[in-house]
């Protein structure tokens, strides 16, 4: 099988940003999956970069993007804000993408927070609400 292209760059200021805040929950660690950063501790949370379907064999890129798995109860606003996309591949799954340029670094941290949430172990929950209060 083919290695998948590196679509980022280390040095972007975007991917700073998401790094800094996808890091600092308790065990997140970063990984290249599908040539773009992901961020997990024993499931995926987040992924720096994405795509949107546009038809077969057709995408519009989204560089600088987080995709996210938002909290349950708050997907059905997301999906109506403007600034959310479905991604391709991962959209069906529930995970939503959204340009970096479109929000600030307070709903960035809120949007990895929820995502972790519903992907880390329950002892990696209580270790962030511990590190919260």
């Amino acid at each position: 099988m083919a290695e998948h292209p590196r679509m980022f760059r280390d040095d972007d200021p975007h991917l700073a940003i998401v790094r800094r805040h996808a890091l600092a929950l308790p065990d997140a660690q970063e990984k290249v999956s599908h040539g773009r950063p992901a961020f997990y501790t024993t499931k995926v949370f987040a992924y720096f970069g994405g795509s949107v379907r546009l038809g077969p064999g057709d995408f519009e890129q989204h560089d600088a993007a987080v995709m996210v798995l938002p909290d349950a109860a708050d997907e059905p606003a997301l999906r109506q804000d403007p600034r959310f996309w479905s991604p391709a591949y991962l959209g069906p799954s529930g995970w939503l993408g959204i340009d970096l340029v479109d929000l600030d670094e307070t709903e960035l941290g809120e949007l990895l927070d929820a995502s972790y949430r519903r992907t880390a172990s329950a002892r990696l929950i209580r270790r962030l609400d511990a590190s919260d209060a």
